[in-house]
C-alpha cells in the first residue's frame, strides 16, 4: 500500500513549471529521498505534499486519502494532514524548553495534560534527549536541536514523516552521525518518511530508494545502488561524483538473467564488455561510465576477459590524503583514478588501468 501518491503532479509559478508532472509513489514504511541540485523541484514536490504549496496540476494522496486534486479544486490544508515535518532550520522557538518544544504540537491539539507528559516523554526517549526536558533550547548543540526537531515532528504520531535538507546546517562529522542514527530511528519506527537533499552521500546512506530530480522532472527512481551503478543516462550518472565517459561502439549485444543487457564495444585503443539497461543495435554510439574509484592499475598480463583496460602515461598525481587521484593520457582520453594513497607511481610512468565489466556501464549518447 502506497503511503504517498503522487499522479501528474505540477507546480506552476506563471509560465515556469517548477514540478512538471511527476509521478511517484512511496510505500508504507519506506525512506524515499528526493536528490537534485538547488532549483530541481524537491523541495516544491515536498511542500506540495505538506500542503504548504498548492500543486496546480494532477494529484496527491496520503494513506489512500486525496489531500489535493487540482482538477477538481480541492485542498486539504497542511493541519489536516496528520504530517510530521522537520525542516532545514529545525525551527526551535528559544524562549521554550525542550519539553515545550516537543510538547507544542499536542497543546495546539487540546490533548490532555496528563496525555502531553507522556507522549514528550516517549519522543524524547526515542530521540535520547530524555535528560534534556527541562534545559532552555538555544543551550543545545545543532545536533541535538535536530534531535529535538524529530521527536517534535513524532510526538503526535504522523502518518507521514517530511525532512526539508535537516541536516545541512551540521558540521561533516556531525552530519554522518546524526543521519545514521536517524536512519536506524526509521527503520525501528517503520515510519514512512520523505526526505530532500542535495547531498549524494547522504542520500545513498539513508534511502531505500532515490528520486533523482532535474528541472522539476524524475530522472530516475531506483535503489541507492541501482541509481549509482547503472544510472539511466548521463545527467544521473554525472550527479554522483566524477566518472569518467568514454565514447564508444556498440559490437554486440546479449542478454542477461537479471534483464540488463551485455554489449561488446570499441572504442578509440580499447574494446571490452558493458553491461547496459536495454538491447542496443550493432553500431550504435554510447558513452561508457567508469567511475575512479572502481579501477585500478594493473599489469597487462593480469588483465581478465571480464575486464576492460587503458594504457597510458601518468600527467597528474594529486594526493587527497585517504586516496590519491591520478589522471592518465590514453587513447580513450584523459582517466581519472582513484588509488591508495600509499601508492605513488610518477608523473610521466606509463600506466595500465583496468576495471571490471560489472563496474562499467553504458548509457546512450543523448
Amino acid at each position: 500500500m502506497a503511503a504517498i501518491t503522487l499522479e501528474n503532479v505540477s507546480r506552476h509559478f506563471g509560465s515556469v513549471a517548477a514540478v512538471d508532472n511527476v509521478n511517484l509513489n512511496v510505500d508504507a514504511g519506506e525512506f524515499v529521498t528526493l536528490l537534485g541540485p538547488s532549483g530541481c523541484g524537491k523541495t516544491t514536490t515536498l511542500r506540495m505534499v505538506a500542503g504548504l504549496e498548492q500543486n496546480t496540476g494532477g494529484r496527491i494522496a496520503i494513506d489512500n486519502q486525496v489531500v489535493s486534486d487540482a482538477n477538481a479544486s480541492f485542498f486539504i490544508p497542511p493541519e489536516r494532514r496528520m504530517l510530521g515535518m522537520v525542516f532545514q532550520s529545525y525551527a526551535i522557538w528559544p524562549h521554550m524548553t525542550v519539553f515545550d518544544n516537543v510538547a507544542y504540537p499536542l497543546r495546539i491539539r487540546r490533548k490532555s495534560t496528563q496525555e502531553i507528559a507522556e507522549k514528550v516523554k516517549t519522543a524524547l526517549r526515542l530521540v535520547e534527549m530524555e535528560n534534556y526536558a527541562d534545559r532552555p533550547a538555544p543551550a543545545l548543540s545543532g545536533g541535538q536541536q535536530q534531535r529535538v526537531a524529530i521527536a517534535r515532528a513524532l510526538v503526535f504520531e504522523p502518518r507521514v514523516l517530511l525532512l526539508d535538507e535537516p541536516l545541512s546546517n551540521l558540521d561533516a562529522r556531525l552530519r554522518t552521525q546524526t543521519g545514521d542514527e536517524f536512519r536506524a530511528l526509521q527503520k525501528r519506527l517503520g515510519i514512512t518518511s520523505l526526505y530532500v537533499t542535495h547531498d549524494q552521500g547522504e542520500a545513498m546512506a539513508l534511502s531505500d530508494r532515490i528520486v533523482v530530480m532535474h528541472s522539476g522532472h524524475i530522472l530516475q527512481i531506483g535503489s541507492p545502488e541501482e541509481i549509482y551503478r547503472r544510472p539511466a543516462n548521463r545527467g544521473v550518472a554525472g550527479f554522483f561524483g566524477s566518472p569518467n565517459f568514454l565514447p564508444s561502439k556498440v559490437q554486440a549485444c546479449a542478454p542477461q538473467a537479471d534483464g540488463s543487457f551485455l554489449l561488446t564495444l570499441d572504442g578509440p585503443g580499447w574494446v571490452g564488455p558493458c553491461g547496459c539497461s536495454s538491447a542496443l543495435a550493432v553500431g550504435t554510439d554510447v558513452l561508457v561510465m567508469v567511475r575512479p574509484e572502481n579501477m585500478r592499475i594493473a599489469d597487462k598480463a593480469s588483465i581478465g576477459a571480464g575486464e576492460m583496460s587503458w594504457t597510458g602515461p601518468i600527467v597528474q598525481s594529486i594526493f587527497r590524503g585517504t586516496h590519491r587521484s591520478i589522471v592518465a593520457e590514453t587513447p580513450a582520453g584523459r582517466l581519472n583514478i582513484d588509488v591508495p594513497s600509499v601508492h605513488n607511481p610518477a608523473v610521466g610512468e606509463s600506466i595500465t588501468l583496468a576495471a571490471d565489466s560489472k563496474a562499467v556501464w553504458a548509457t546512450p549518447t543523448n
